[in-house]
């Protein structure tokens, strides 16, 4: 699961094919890239060279934030994802699409992973979110529904994510910032957006085979951040809302979906 970079077995294909996603993706950003990713890339030294290196990159983002990247070999389990975030560590893979995989990739590769997250990792409230997020996650690692709420969160807003900036919609969310489509999708007119608001976020399951068909705007990383004092609170509420549904169900001896039966929470294992 856990996979250093080897940095040496890149092939001069591969470094070019970081630099033509890398190009074809700042031509489609320029206007549309959140300054603070815009800020990132600058300060952590991301340019379109090639593949950047693991450990030298992990060196100048823990200067500013004190985040370092974890080399995995592709998707991992909650709870290793939220244990790392907890840690200030981000999982990053190691491996870059093919040009067959140019538009389309069933997984993300390193340019997702790298060009899209890396870069707002130095700004200081969005890591701030980011590992309490993580933090806040421990507890309900054996419970299926708050995962599922918690992923929204995370989703709604590292993934495909905007903010208001200058009296115009910026891109902050890495799925998108990755996706040349995306990123002229989701400012078009005809695309709703609403407001960031933890429990209509609760309520939006989110779409991972295609483009999102809604979008939630924050107006700064601090108030992303600060959403954080008041997520344990709501969560919670939500949760004994579900179980109470769930208990109403079962008198009536109808079936319980699963992520509704009642839990525990897992103290925390840290």
């Amino acid at each position: 699961m856990f996979i250093s970079q080897e940095f040496e077995k890149y092939t001069p294909q591969d470094h070019q094919m970081w630099q033509r996603l890398y190009h074809r993706q700042m031509e489609v950003l320029h206007n549309r890239a959140a300054s603070g990713f815009m800020d990132g890339l600058q300060a952590l030294q991301m340019g379109p060279e090639g593949i950047p290196h693991y450990g030298q990159l992990s060196d100048r983002l823990e200067q500013v934030t004190g985040w370092r990247l974890q080399g995995v070999t592709g998707i991992v389990p909650n709870d290793v994802f939220f244990r790392l975030l907890a840690r200030r560590q981000f999982p990053v893979t190691t491996w870059i699409r093919q040009p067959a995989q140019m538009d389309y990739l069933m997984e993300p590769d390193l340019f997702h992973d790298v060009f899209g997250h890396v870069p707002l990792l130095a700004d200081t409230a969005y890591a701030s979110f980011l590992e309490a997020l993580g933090q806040l996650a421990l507890p309900y690692m054996d419970n299926p529904l708050a995962i599922e709420l918690l992923s929204r969160i995370y989703w709604f807003s590292v993934e495909f994510g905007l903010i208001a900036e200058d009296n115009a919609l910026r891109i902050y969310g890495a799925g998108i910032l990755s996706s040349p489509g995306e990123s002229v999708f989701c400012l078009s007119p005809q695309v709703p957006r609403f407001y960031f608001n933890l429990q209509e976020l609760f309520h939006t399951p989110y779409i991972n085979h295609r483009m999102q068909d809604r979008y939630f705007v924050i107006e700064s990383y601090d108030e992303l951040y600060a959403c954080t004092t008041r997520l344990p609170g709501l969560l919670d509420k939500e949760l004994k809302l579900a179980q109470g549904f769930a208990h109403e169900l079962l008198s009536y001896g109808l079936v319980i979906p699963r992520e509704l039966l009642p839990r525990p929470v897992a103290a925390d294992r840290e």
